[in-house]
């Protein structure tokens, strides 16, 4: 008979305990030391979610629960506190925050939620709506949340031809910019117009992801899948190239733009 998630759940502790005790890696493993190999599970995750990928979904969340038990392990060890302590944390967080399913508190929709669960953090002692995201967070993402977080108390666009209308001001400021950098002597004035020319580029970035959000488009997601998009099609160039008995390097942009194409068709057909 397959056992229940909360007979896995613990065959999972106890071998967490027993490896922690016995094996000699698992051993000397620190909260530090484990910190970059979170973040790599994380990201492996991540690239299984872009895929669809279930069997690689499973896997994963089964390598970050590992992650979590063995901090919770740690956390156990260091006498900061027990795996029951943040299993009920959580749970109060969430019976706490969810006060129209646990509480009296009626709301129309999940905006209402989301706007909900803001105010209740800054009841919790919260002393900003941003406060909550983490500074380590990729820049993509960060700008993604940032937004997420400020609309939920009505900083926000009405529509998203007002955001595309930020987004064409952005490249004007850009492109003038661009240009003051390129007419200044070098030096300092230089120097100056180039912090410029990157400043109003952030600006362009963080007016296009605003405008992804407002698509229902996950920017982080979307680039990525552009990413990948690009590794195949120029693996496939290189391909293509090394079986006509040709090099990338000696090639012209023209010849490795006509294979570009020609892999771009196939995609289409």
């Amino acid at each position: 008979m397959k056992n229940s998630a909360g007979e896995a759940f613990l065959r999972l502790v106890t071998i967490m305990d027993e490896l922690r005790e016995k094996c000699p890696w698992d051993k000397k493993q620190t909260i530090h030391t484990l910190r970059q190999l979170t973040i790599e599970e994380t990201y492996e995750l991540a690239d299984s979610i872009t895929e669809s990928n279930w069997k690689g979904i499973k896997e994963e969340l089964g390598d970050l629960l590992l992650h979590i038990l063995f901090y919770s392990k740690i956390g156990s060890e260091e006498r900061q506190f027990e795996l029951e302590d943040m299993i009920n944390g959580i749970c109060e967080k969430l019976i706490t925050r969810h006060p129209h399913i646990y509480g009296n508190v009626k709301v129309n929709d999940e905006e209402e939620v989301k706007s909900n669960w803001e105010k209740l953090k800054l009841k919790e002692g919260k002393t900003s709506v941003l406060s909550g995201v983490p500074q380590s967070l990729p820049s993509t993402v960060k700008a993604m949340r940032l937004q997420e977080k400020a609309r939920q108390v009505g900083f926000e666009w009405d529509n998203k031809g007002q955001v595309w209308e930020k987004v064409e001001e952005e490249i004007g400021e850009l492109k003038t910019a661009v240009e003051s950098h390129e007419s200044a002597p070098e030096g300092p004035i230089r120097d100056a117009h180039k912090k410029e020319v990157e400043a109003e580029f952030g600006d362009l970035i963080f007016s296009l992801i605003n405008y992804a959000r407002f698509l229902q488009v996950d920017a982080e997601n979307a680039l990525e899948l552009t990413n990948k998009k690009f590794i195949h099609r120029f693996t496939q160039m290189e391909q293509t190239a090394l079986k006509e008995g040709k090099d990338l390097q000696s090639m012209s942009l023209e010849e490795m733009d006509a294979i570009w194409n020609s892999i771009k068709r196939q995609k289409e057909l």
